[in-house]
């Protein structure tokens, strides 16, 4: 019975001394990098729709072709997408897991929610109903954030509230989002009964609404992408000749300014309010008007696809689609997205741009 007691008080207390390794272990780890909570839409899911009943999915090959092992994850793209690049420049090896996944996990632990989580889901948009018309279920922003809520709470427990309050006013708050939203006014004129300025203030008041809901759960770093020239990619171009789309790259530019006012505003309203806001139109026009500085070749066609430019079906191997052999050549990898070194070039600039290109400062001086 000695001997029994003996025993289970040493295996006590081998867990304690676990529990509290594994408290410095994580506590080290957030100090060496800055937690990232990301929120948008394909352009940042590294893997959301895997997990929902949507039709936008990139779970199947060629995409991932250039991932470890040639795993398609859910990632729109040859390999790491910008989200994971982003990552990259703030020191992770990619970007942290699937909300979703880490929801599901009955072993989640406390080091994969401080090292934070991807909310982004392909299809969404700012507004609700963004999406669901084209690709059915989408986690539309507001709902990320309510995920996000959640997330809070599991950190409130972890560390108690004070320590989770400054452990999350630490955290950079990653958003890219709005290109769905201007998708779905251009092909959807009929169903909206209101003009362009209405709708840019009805997206206005969303985003600012979003953005506020998550300072008021404790964010106070936010790296914002705008929308890049949506009128040039593949998709689009593939129907008028190669050529870009004036209208739809009109409301990219109106919509940077729209984002612009939002995040002014927010500062105004609160002191602790620190922002980089990408204009990711300015970025992406860099590259199509000198892709050679930038070591590309084609900034028309996508890599993978189906037809004129690779821009009239998605890059799914079971359609046929094309593919190209060199991927670093090109801007675009499907219809839609950029290719894994477009990406990079892309977090690159967010981290060392000058305001030409983020404002008001870089993503590195938001990593101070």
């Amino acid at each position: 019975m000695a001997s029994f007691a003996y025993n289970y008080g040493s295996v006590f207390f081998f867990v304690l001394f676990s529990f509290a390794m594994l408290d410095m272990h994580v506590a080290n780890e957030v100090k060496a990098v800055r937690t990232l909570f990301i929120f948008g839409d394909s352009t940042f899911d590294v893997g959301t729709n895997n997990f929902i009943n949507s039709t936008a999915k990139a779970n199947v090959p060629y995409y991932g072709v250039d991932f470890p092992f040639s795993i398609p994850t859910g990632r729109f793209s040859n390999g790491l997408n910008t989200a994971d690049q982003i990552a990259k420049q703030f020191g992770y090896q990619k970007s942290p897991p699937p909300f979703l996944a880490l929801d599901k996990s009955q072993y989640s632990s406390k080091l994969n929610i401080l090292r934070g989580a991807n909310f982004a889901s392909a299809g969404s948009g700012i507004l609700r109903q963004t999406g669901h018309k084209q690709w059915q279920e989408v986690v539309f922003l507001e709902k990320q954030v309510q995920q996000f809520a959640v997330v809070r709470e599991s950190i409130n427990k972890l560390l108690g509230e004070s320590k989770a309050s400054n452990f999350v006013s630490k955290a950079v708050f990653l958003i890219s989002t709005g290109s769905n939203d201007l998708f779905d006014f251009a092909s959807n004129k009929s169903d909206i009964h209101f003009g362009v300025e209405e709708y840019f203030s009805i997206l206005q008041l969303n985003y600012f609404s979003h953005i506020r809901n998550l300072y008021e759960l404790g964010a106070r770093k936010f790296g914002i992408l705008s929308v890049p020239p949506i009128g040039c990619c593949p998709a689009v171009t593939s129907s008028n000749g190669g050529n870009c789309v004036k209208p739809l790259n009109d409301f990219a530019i109106a919509f940077y300014s729209a984002t612009q006012a939002v995040l002014q505003k927010l500062s105004l309203e609160f002191e602790d309010f620190e922002y980089s806001l990408a204009n990711t139109f300015a970025m992406t026009t860099a590259l199509l008007n000198t892709p050679s500085t930038f070591g590309l070749n084609d900034t028309k066609s996508a890599c993978c696809g189906i037809g004129k430019f690779n821009g009239e079906g998605p890059c799914v191997k079971a359609f046929n689609a094309n593919l190209c052999p060199n991927r670093d050549d090109y801007l675009f990898w499907d219809w839609f997205h950029p290719t894994e070194k477009a990406s990079e070039l892309a977090a690159e600039t967010l981290f060392t741009g000058g305001k030409e290109f983020v404002l008001p400062k870089n993503f590195s001086q938001l990593n101070c």
